[in-house]
């Protein structure tokens, strides 16, 4: 359950914006609701939400920009919905800083999910944290990598790559926010590396390389550590 975190929903459909309630309400959510950005923006800084639904597409300004002017000052987790499935408009909105990004129409099976996910990744880090995934465990204090128990050598950029991974677990990341995190701004627009390393980390720590369960593969946007 929610635990009753508080959910803002910004939507101009107001279909939309009753479907979500009832169904967040039903999971123990409590949930507010606005249908313009230059609500969403103040209601954001007077209520201090859990986690934002935004929409891509409002009738004052886009949900870009909504976006970016929260994140100048907040870290709510912010999970987009929009029409547009293209990788370009999913690239644009996670590099912004959006949590994820939801393709209408979803099930309510779909975005239950992908807030619990958002709602784990902005919890605070552990003193001494130990991820597991599936064979995997990887103590973040120690820097000690184990696949069914057996510890693995991982390079120092392969660690590196890994850990932001982790850290963003659950997370869509693009391609040049790893390349920036990892390797540097500079090695932005060098994808090749992205290719080579986790090919490399895969055939480490995927029981099956060919078919991972661990790292994947968010086609034309980036990569998924799947929890």
């Amino acid at each position: 359950m929610s635990d009753g975190a508080q959910i803002l929903v910004v939507d101009d459909e107001i279909q939309i914006r009753r479907f979500l309630r009832i169904s967040l309400e039903a999971h123990g959510y409590q949930v507010d609701e606005v249908a313009l950005g230059a609500d969403a923006i103040r209601k954001v800084a007077q209520l201090r939400p859990d986690l934002v639904i935004l929409d891509m597409e409002l009738p004052d300004m886009n949900g870009l920009h909504v976006l970016k002017s929260v994140r100048e000052w907040s870290k709510v987790p912010v999970i987009i919905l929009s029409v547009r499935d293209s990788d370009q408009d999913k690239i644009v909105a996670l590099d912004a800083g959006a949590d994820d990004y939801v393709i209408k129409p979803f099930s309510v099976d779909e975005l239950m999910a992908r807030i619990r996910v958002a709602q784990r990744h902005a919890l605070p880090q552990d003193t001494a944290p130990i991820f597991t995934s599936g064979h995997l465990s990887v103590d973040l204090v120690g820097r000690i990598v184990k696949v069914d128990g057996n510890v693995v050598k991982l390079t120092p950029t392969e660690y590196a790559l890994l850990r932001y991974m982790i850290q963003h677990a659950g997370k869509v990341l693009t391609h040049r926010q790893i390349l920036r995190e990892v390797w540097g701004p500079e090695y932005m627009n060098e994808t090749h590396y992205l290719r080579v390393y986790f090919a490399q980390l895969r055939q480490k720590i995927e029981k099956n390389p060919a078919i991972p369960q661990i790292l994947l593969t968010e086609s034309g946007v980036g990569y998924r550590l799947h929890i």
